[in-house]
């Protein structure tokens, strides 16, 4: 899909950043969403520019409707409307279930389930017109097994693996992809900002390959994800977890 133009919320994060290196490394144009790391964001398409793509640095709530389609807006002015919807925004909530309030929830729900309704539908009549378009999302291997401490953030993610199953179906006759990318413990600044150094380590004894992931391993499957070569993948939750919870 060279000189398609990729959106990639939450692009500035360490996951988000991998994507964006992935897609630039295949020709792909790239809209670098952020919420409030303007330099992180900046540094990031810097560096993407380096393999000869064209990288804008996008603000936006992924939370909120009206700068949604401010941001779809700018993109298509600069550089063209979107062929392939990233939605990679995404915080963490960690503590007990029962401690969790009103704000945590709404927090944790609009971001991820919120954002990536509002995302999607953004950009999608324009692929639906064109018949042709990759939609990814990312989840978690929470989204899936469930994690202790993180209830909300697991059931977001649950959330979104449903959504891609049901979005894929619906929107297959449109000859758009829809499929979910669901990281394991990958080495990222949120993980390390949870877990001690002591704790990687032992995390990493849990996993069968014996290592953390890294987020250029996550890329490169969005990368492939978004080539002709994955024109028949469709309603997918990958995940990317070194066999940990298979």
């Amino acid at each position: 899909m060279t000189e398609s133009v990729a959106w990639i919320t939450g692009a500035s994060g360490g996951i988000g950043a991998g994507i964006a290196r992935a897609l630039a490394q295949q020709g792909i144009s790239l809209a670098i969403g952020y919420y409030r790391n303007k330099e992180q964001a900046q540094r990031l398409a810097d560096s993407c520019r380096q393999q000869g793509i064209e990288a804008l640095p996008v603000a936006c709530d992924v939370t909120d409707w009206n700068q949604m389609r401010q941001a779809y807006r700018k993109i298509q002015f600069s550089l063209g409307a979107p062929t392939i919807l990233i939605h990679c925004a995404g915080i963490a909530q960690v503590g007990l279930f029962q401690d969790m309030t009103k704000q945590d929830y709404d927090r944790v729900m609009d971001t991820h389930v919120r954002g990536a309704f509002y995302f999607v539908q953004t950009g999608l009549p324009y692929l639906i017109q064109q018949k042709t378009g990759r939609i990814i999302l990312i989840s978690s291997i929470w989204g899936e097994t469930g994690g202790a401490g993180e209830v909300l953030y697991s059931a977001a993610k649950g959330a979104i693996n449903g959504m891609t199953k049901a979005l894929a179906k619906e929107l297959a006759p449109s000859g758009i992809t829809v499929n979910a990318v669901a990281p394991g413990a990958i080495q990222t600044d949120m993980l390390q900002a949870q877990l001690t150094e002591e704790e990687q380590l032992a995390l990493a004894d849990e996993i069968p390959i014996g290592r953390l992931g890294r987020v250029d391993e996550v890329g490169s499957l969005v990368g492939y994800l978004c080539s002709p070569a994955a024109a028949y993948i469709t309603g997918q939750v990958i995940h990317v977890n070194g066999g940990w919870y298979t």
